[in-house]
């Protein structure tokens, strides 16, 4: 603990030496390099990291929306390059897993929230984050449970470290094991929190491999709503005010035009290069969110049960994918 606090003042103190002017061109300069085609999603959360521990976000205040809107925007423009048809078979393949996957989930989380004496609502927003779409069902699942603001704040924090280690370790992985495409796809639509690293790692793997990965998660992101209703149950709010995740209607009508309307296909590549720039530059900022602050306010163990829980999810689902899919 002692050590946590001294790197934590050392990490202030380099920030408070570095000037406000000196930290925005640093980051504008990081900006510009993400929509250069030379800086992968990968190397964008890395720098957005470093940013965060050396330099600090200069306007960490406006991160979240940013981030909010911009992975929304990309992931709409990601429509045009995908086929309603192939869309409707990745998401009748990907059903049975969405189903196993979230409801074993929630359940081991909920155990796991008793045996290692976690909070019950942050406990409960680590595993609906781990079992759906990580951040977005976090935001989604909080006012419906009345949760605290330091409640979310854990439980989105210890999403976004894992998604970042996920970013990384998951397409080393599936090369590894020589996962096809449609695995890869399904396997981290089920096994990665975010939407972001989600299409982030597949991007990373093949063309096809993100196709599936992001139908697969957009179809897992309406579970949303189920979940929803049932924590208002569980947790006894009458309110159920519920955020529905309208992208994905506007992600459908992509694809649906993409597949329809011929005379599209002169700019979708255009579109679907500046949605994965988008995706780039949004993983840049969630990594540049995660300052020492954050990383510390995490706790143990809540990040143990993230961790223990995510495993669990990745093991199972890539079993799943290898024997069945």
């Amino acid at each position: 603990m002692h050590t946590n606090h001294q790197f934590a003042n050392n990490t202030n103190t380099l920030l408070l030496n570095v000037s406000s002017n000196a930290r925005i061109i640093i980051f504008a300069t990081c900006i510009i390099l993400c929509l250069t085609p030379f800086v992968s999603p990968a190397v964008a959360l890395l720098m957005g990291l470093v940013i965060a521990q050396f330099t600090g976000h200069p306007y960490l205040h406006l991160n979240h929306k940013a981030t909010h809107i911009l992975l929304q925007a990309s992931v709409v423009g990601l429509g045009f390059g995908m086929n309603v048809h192939s869309a409707l078979h990745a998401g009748k393949e990907g059903i049975l897993f969405t189903i196993a996957s979230i409801s074993g989930t929630l359940v081991l989380g909920y155990f796991m929230g008793k045996w290692f004496n976690i909070e019950k609502k942050t406990s409960f927003l680590i595993s609906s984050g781990t079992a759906i779409c990580g951040g977005s069902a976090i935001a989604a699942i909080s006012p419906v449970i009345k949760a605290e603001e330091k409640q979310i704040s854990v439980a989105l924090g210890c999403v976004f470290i894992l998604n970042s280690v996920a970013l990384f370790i998951f397409p080393v992985i599936g090369h590894h094991l020589n996962l096809s495409q449609n695995q890869f796809g399904l396997w981290c639509a089920i096994a990665i929190h975010d939407t972001s690293s989600v299409v982030g790692a597949a991007s990373k793997y093949g063309a096809h491999a993100l196709e599936v990965a992001t139908t697969v998660k957009l179809a897992r992101a309406l579970w949303i709503i189920p979940v929803a209703f049932l924590s208002s149950f569980l947790f006894k709010n009458n309110s159920r005010k519920i955020k529905v995740p309208y992208f994905i209607g506007l992600f459908i009508l992509a694809m649906i035009i993409n597949t329809y309307v011929p005379a599209i296909a002169i700019a979708s590549p255009y579109i679907i290069k500046i949605a994965k720039t988008g995706l780039t530059l949004t993983l840049f900022l969630i990594g540049a969110g995660l300052s020492r602050t954050v990383l510390l306010s995490v706790g143990f163990r809540p990040l143990f049960q993230g961790i223990l829980l995510w495993i669990a999810i990745s093991t199972s689902a890539l079993y799943a994918v290898i024997h069945w899919a």
